[in-house]
Formats: C-alpha cells, structure tokens, sequence
C-alpha cells in the first residue's frame, strides 16, 4: 500500500501545471459547463463584433519602397468574422484605401461557457484571388500569421490574444503597441517592406440587461454595483473618471505561451481612488484623466496618442485662396504616425476644433497668439486643451513657410507652400503639405538633431547636402517637401533615430 502511495504521489508531481489546474480554454470551458453556470441569468447572451475603421499602411514615400495592395487601384476592402466557427462576411468596399464601415455581426454563444474564439480577417478582393492583409503582430506561433486569433471572456467583457488590453510595464513580455481595439500590421518590423501592412479598429462586447457594457458577473462579484441599473457616468470613488473607462481599461487577462496558464488582474477599480489626473503609464503627455476625456476619439491610455487641431483661414477678398490643407494630406500624416504606433488624431473640425479664421494678408507674431487664445482656448472656456492638443495653423503668409511659435504651436504659410509645390510639380500637393506640417510638429516632439533645419542640406554643391543624404527625415530640408515621415535611423553615418527619440511630454513640459 505504502509503495502504491509513493507511485501516485510521483505522477502527481510529474504532472504540468496547466493540465492539473484547468488553464487550457477547452479544460476551463468544460469544467465550468459541466458546473451549469450562467454566466448572465436576465439575458441571452449574444457577442458582438464591430469593425470600426480599416486603413492601408500604404504609403508614396519618395526613394521608400512602395507597398502595393493593389497594383491597379486602390484596395477592394472586406472583413471576415468568425464567432466559434461560424463564418461572417462583410460587403465589399471599392477603391478605398481608409475605410469607416461600422459593420458589426452578432452571434448566440453559450451562457454557461466563459470563451469564445474569434478570428479577424481583412482581405482585399482581386480578379481571380482574393488576397489576405496583414493585420497581425506576428508574435504568435506561425510568423505568416495576418489574421487576429482572439479568446473572449462573457464573465468579464474583455478579450485577449493577438490584441489585449495590456499595462505598459508587460509590454516587453507581450508586444502590443498598437493599443486596446486596434492591430496593425506593421508590428512585425514591416514598416517599410511590401507586407500588404494594415490598420483596422474594432470593438468586441456583449449584450446585459441595464445596457451600461459592464457584464453581470463583474457587476455581481466584483463591482458590486446592480446589474440592472445603468452605471455608466458614475463615479463612486471620486476620482474623475467614470466606471465604464475604469471597466474598459482597468483589467487584463494573458495566457502564457509556455505553459497555457491564463493570467489576469484587475488594474482600476471604480470603487478605490486612483490618481488619475497625474497618471500616464503610457508617457505620452496625457494623464489618465486626459485620456478618459479624449476617450470618444479612440484614445488608450497603454498606447501613445497624438492630437492636434488644426485651424485654417479663409480665402481673401482679392482672389488669394483659402490656406487649406489639400485633400489627402490627413490621411497621409495618420498612417506615417499610425504605421509607429503613434496614433494620429487630427482636429479638423471632427472633434470641437477646427476653426475657421477671418482672412488676414500678413500675420504677425501678435496675431498668431491671438489666434492661440481666441481660437484654440476660446479665451478660457477651452483651456482644458491646453497640454492635450497640439495646436496648428495654416494662414496665407506669416513671413515663412512654417515655423513654431510657442511650445505647443506651429504655423504654416500656404503663400510659400503653394509655391514650393508648383515649382515641384510631379509631387502630390498632399505631400508637401504634409511633409512640412510633420516637420513643424516635430520640433513640438524635440526633435533637433544635427542636419535639421540646415540650409546647406538644401543643394547639392553644398558639403552638408552629402554628409545629411542618409539622415532620411522631414526634419532635414534636404527631403522637406518630398518626404511625409521621420527616419528610424537604419541608413548609417549621419542618420538619426528621430521616432525614437521624439518626446510626446515635450510639448507640454
């Protein structure tokens, strides 16, 4: 008997930990089903998948490669959805580079079975083959992997797997950078490579009886709060932001690739005070509580954000032209941002800035802080965007093509733009708009390293012009105007990491 004993204790101890612990999804799942649990007794559970933007990374660098989606057109976008197998097809969207479909698909799932796996797939639809887009980080098992393989949780309303709500401090163990609801395609290192690289948003829920997004069972057993009541709004513990964000973003789940154990924590509590408004795990300038404001706008508080209005002066009373930027130009300074994980937010008008300014021939530096203060801050009554947006004008002449006249502003001078992009003809307009308004931004980024803003790097009989040529930026004169994009410092002597080393808190230090 005593050696039967020691036998059984000897494959007990033999025995991995994830198999004896229920870690694996089949053994969690079959354990919980066979216990009955409902895991929300007021309804049916239904899941929800909505794709909320599509993007090709796509972009028409000068002496980059050229990704290619789609060698005649522009892509013929559409998404595949699979909720436990079944299979759910968009329509198709023609000759769009940046899709906002807000197509959704919903499924019935088990109530009593806490996973459901979901697959993501952005393909573009071509004569004869469709081919599939690289949404992927590619840190998974299969390294051609493009598609999103996601496990989500109807006891806690929150997914993980090639996306994840992640705290910055786990990054360096689960790279993903590009954020809570978005995957982009070049977090493999494919940036300037034809990978058929893409960014999609999307949004995973589930239906609950009082509407409010927060599940029954976080509700029942660890908010407290009665789940047929709408929370959303409250703010019990005081802190400034309100139960949905800290719900949204305050819990991770992860399961370890080495041995399939799930690990999860509870990171906010909408019932303990955090310190919200000094918080910035993400270091990008916006504190926690910035963050939650800015929040309908897709931000993250684990993925750096970058915002910025922009207002724009009207056309003269003698033919001068509207100081607009051209169409195109937003959609290209996004994807050089986005393809960085440095997501790109634009007021235009889209998020309660985006003026426009009476015509003014010549404007001084008084009148561009007037501008700041009228404008930007409404005298006051919009100071809350102060140190949260970047601030930017294009007027007809301000004495230069751009240049930043405060920390956090900039300007830019259609009079002299125009002119550049007539003299370069065979250049879209769009880009050499962009490229000097991502210059002016970068010296509200810090970034002023040798080779930037040298005229010498302007002609070609000039020493510098050779000795900055690898120094592939925006910030060097040399490509300002030709170029919408940094460098990354991969081009050798003279080359300089600029989306390295650019400081999001610089802007307001």
């Amino acid at each position: 008997m005593e050696k039967f004993v020691a036998i059984v204790i000897a494959i007990v101890i033999l025995i991995p930990l994830n198999v004896i612990s229920f870690n694996s999804f089949s053994e969690r799942n079959e354990k919980e089903s066979k216990a009955s649990m409902d895991y929300d007794p007021l309804v049916d559970i239904a899941v929800t998948v909505k794709i909320k933007a599509i993007r090709s990374l796509e972009m028409p660098y000068l002496g980059r490669t050229i990704d290619k989606l789609d060698p005649y057109s522009d892509p013929d976008f559409y998404v595949k959805v699979f909720i436990n197998g079944e299979e759910f097809k968009s329509p198709v969207w023609r000759n769009q580079k940046y899709v906002y479909p807000n197509w959704s698909v919903s499924c019935d799932v088990p109530d009593d079975v806490e996973f459901v796996n979901i697959t993501i797939q952005l393909w573009d639809a071509d004569p004869g083959i469709d081919e599939l887009c690289d949404i992927d980080n590619n840190y998974d098992d299969f390294p051609k992997s493009y598609d999103l393989d996601l496990t989500y949780s109807i006891r806690t309303g929150h997914w993980f797997g090639d996306d994840a709500n992640l705290p910055c401090d786990m990054k360096w163990r689960y790279p993903d950078l590009s954020g809570y609801g978005r995957a982009c395609g070049c977090d493999d290192n494919s940036i300037y490579q034809n990978d058929r690289d893409c960014e999609i948003w999307f949004d995973i829920y589930q239906n609950d009886y009082d509407n409010d997004g927060i599940p029954y069972w976080v509700e029942t057993n660890v908010y407290h709060t009665d789940p047929m009541k709408d929370n959303r709004g409250n703010d019990s513990d005081g802190d400034g932001v309100p139960i949905e964000w800290e719900f949204k973003y305050g819990y991770y789940c992860w399961r370890h690739w080495w041995d399939g154990k799930i690990e999860d924590e509870w990171l906010y509590s909408p019932n303990v005070a955090e310190d919200h408004k000094n918080l910035d795990p993400d270091n990008d300038g916006l504190s926690n509580y910035e963050e939650w404001e800015t929040s309908q706008w897709d931000s993250d508080p684990f993925r750096r954000d970058l915002f910025i209005e922009v207002d724009q002066m009207d056309a003269g009373p003698n033919g001068e032209p509207a100081s607009m930027l051209p169409e195109g130009t937003k959609e290209l300074l996004t994807t050089a941002y986005d393809k960085h994980n440095i997501v790109y937010h634009l007021d235009d008008g889209c998020m309660g800035g985006g003026e426009i300014i009476p015509f003014e021939k010549k404007v001084s530096g008084r009148l561009l802080g007037y501008y700041y203060n009228r404008y930007f801050l409404h005298d006051g009554e919009q100071a809350w965007r102060q140190g949260v947006f970047h601030y930017a004008l294009v007027v007809y002449d301000a004495g230069y093509p751009g240049y930043v006249f405060r920390r956090d502003a900039l300007q830019i001078s259609s009079m002299y733009v125009n002119e550049k992009s007539h003299q370069l003809f065979f250049v879209d307009p769009a880009i050499v708009y962009g490229s000097v308004f991502m210059h002016e931004t970068g010296h509200t980024l810090d970034i002023w390293n040798p080779g930037v803003d040298d005229p010498d790097t302007m002609y070609p009989w000039k020493y510098d012009y050779w000795k900055y040529r690898p120094y592939k930026s925006c910030m060097n004169y040399g490509y300002t105007y030709l170029l919408v994009d940094y460098s990354d410092g991969s081009h050798g002597k003279n080359d300089f990491d600029d989306w390295h080393d650019l400081s999001l808190t610089y802007f307001n230090e």
